[in-house]
């Protein structure tokens, strides 16, 4: 059995669970989303969003950067509505065969929204890269927050 790492962020939304939740599984709301100007994240250039939202469907996510086209997809596991989200992320090939990088996405409803919180399981390889997960996912939840409000 490998060691893992987790990184792990939390955002508070005023939007409902249900509107967040969708805001992952949804391809045209997901590209919204993703192509929201972030400070932590710079200028999205979103090139695919392809979702087959059930359990055992895959994603597929890239965008451009300096060094080329960034390329992260997985395979949805759990999918709870509203409330858990739990997906694999992969940027190469031998992840994909290792897998040992999972999302788990919770979402609780309160009396102004709901609270997310991500927790990314990574194989302990990964763990320098921490700050800049937890970066990397909650610029995510910034972007679906200013895109639903």
């Amino acid at each position: 059995m490998k060691k893992t790492v987790t990184a792990t962020v939390t955002h508070r939304f005023r939007a409902s669970a249900e509107r967040v939740f969708d805001a992952w599984l949804d391809p045209v709301t997901a590209r919204a989303w993703m192509s929201v100007t972030n400070p932590s994240l710079g200028e999205p250039d979103v090139r695919r969003v392809e979702i087959d939202a059930r359990v055992g469907g895959r994603f597929t996510f890239s965008d451009m950067r300096a060094d080329g086209e960034a390329v992260h997809w997985g395979e949805y596991r759990l999918i709870d509505r509203p409330r858990k989200l739990v997906f694999t992320w992969w940027t190469s090939e031998e992840e994909e065969e290792a897998d040992l990088s999972t999302v788990t996405l919770t979402i609780e409803p309160d009396d102004t929204g709901c609270v997310a919180s991500i927790v990314h399981e990574m194989s302990a390889e990964w763990s320098e890269w921490i700050p800049q997960t937890r970066q990397g996912w909650g610029g995510m939840l910034d972007q679906i927050d200013t895109h639903l409000t």
